[in-house]
């Protein structure tokens, strides 16, 4: 266990009471002073090989926890396989009027109304450049800027900037908090959008694999569209997905806030999408994915509905940075009472998933 995992019930009542934001600012400034320690190995059954990448297990940690790569080497070191940093833009930006992250405490949610807040693409490339040699897997997730008169000119600088230090990409198009940003998930637009990027990938010396990020919230047809447009080699992978416009079944007084939902409630929706985005690309499509990923169960359930690697964020308010160890145990322990890998899994329940109608449906 890390120092960190250990202090967490002591220091949880305290961050709590602060304002969410005022919280994970702490919590960011706090690992920034931690040192950095050899991540626990769980065995050879949680390793994988995919995206071109070697990933000591499956458990990610999604974007918006580290949005200026300021602790990818403390949250590596707890125990994630991988890490993924941003949203980053061009230019610095402010985000969105406070307050604009709530915690609901009820449904073991969170919703936020960030907008894409970062201190730009030349701040985290300063820092990650000076992590270079460190190893571990630190995937870059890029935006656009609110004001932006060119937004897909905004991604292809994310791909020029950040191509000789990322791991991976994550194409983010999917945030609800961007004004007219989603629209980007059209055909037409998606179309255009992946040809630049592409053409821009083509010039650089390092190529690292793209991902996009999808929306949980799309329809049958725009899913058969991206399933369509990226199965054919557009991006080298999919997340799925962000965060959700719905409010199904919520208790908490903060239900009502605007912005993007994420956590438990999100998992049936986010879950069943995922299956469905596998069946429509045949499995030819590696898929990550992330919404309401807890405990083991829930992420060994994106597994079997086709995901190769899966992303939690929301679920460490809660639970605190000792939830990787245990997810990763149970993980190890689930697959190894099966005789399976978390590869040899993927995909073996998402004909029933994708067609199951559950709480969020």
């Amino acid at each position: 266990m890390t120092f960190a995992s250990l202090a967490f019930p002591l220091a949880r009542p305290l961050l709590h009471a602060l304002d969410a934001e005022a919280a994970h600012n702490l919590t960011i400034r706090t690992l920034t002073m931690l040192p950095s320690g050899r991540p626990a190995r769980h065995g050879p059954r949680l390793e994988l090989d995919v995206l071109g990448l070697h990933f000591p297990n499956p458990l990610g940690l999604a974007a918006g926890f580290d949005k200026n790569a300021d602790v990818p080497d403390a949250m590596l070191a707890m125990g994630f396989g991988f890490v993924e940093v941003g949203t980053l833009t061009p230019r610095p930006q402010a985000g969105n009027p406070r307050p604009r992250l709530f915690r609901l405490a009820e449904d073991r949610a969170v919703i936020n109304r960030m907008g894409f807040n970062n201190e730009g693409h030349a701040s985290a490339l300063a820092k990650l450049k000076a992590r270079s040699g460190r190893g571990g897997i630190v995937g870059i997730n890029i935006g656009a800027n609110k004001d932006s008169d060119d937004r897909i000119g905004d991604y292809v600088a994310g791909i020029e900037t950040f191509s000789e230090v990322a791991s991976y990409f994550t194409v983010n198009i999917s945030s609800p908090n961007t004004p007219g940003l989603r629209a980007l998930q059209s055909r037409a637009e998606l179309e255009a959008l992946l040809s630049r990027l592409n053409a821009a990938r083509s010039m650089q010396r390092r190529k690292p694999p793209m991902l996009l990020k999808i929306a949980p919230d799309l329809g049958e047809d725009e899913l058969a569209d991206i399933a369509d447009v990226c199965g054919a080699g557009a991006v080298d992978g999919i997340i799925v997905s962000n965060t959700t416009l719905r409010r199904d079944g919520l208790r908490s007084a903060h239900a009502s806030e605007q912005g993007g939902l994420s956590g438990a409630p999100l998992l049936d929706l986010s879950t069943r999408q995922l299956a469905r985005l596998y069946l429509l690309t045949a499995g030819r499509v590696p898929l990550i994915g992330a919404g309401g990923v807890h405990d083991g169960a829930s992420a060994l359930l994106k597994i079997r509905a086709g995901a190769s690697l899966v992303q939690l964020y929301s679920a460490l308010v809660y639970d605190g940075p000792g939830l990787i160890e245990v997810i990763l145990t149970s993980l190890s322990a689930e697959l190894s009472r099966l005789g399976e890998t978390a590869a040899s899994l993927r995909g073996c329940d998402a004909a029933s998933i994708a067609h199951h109608k559950g709480s969020g449906t």
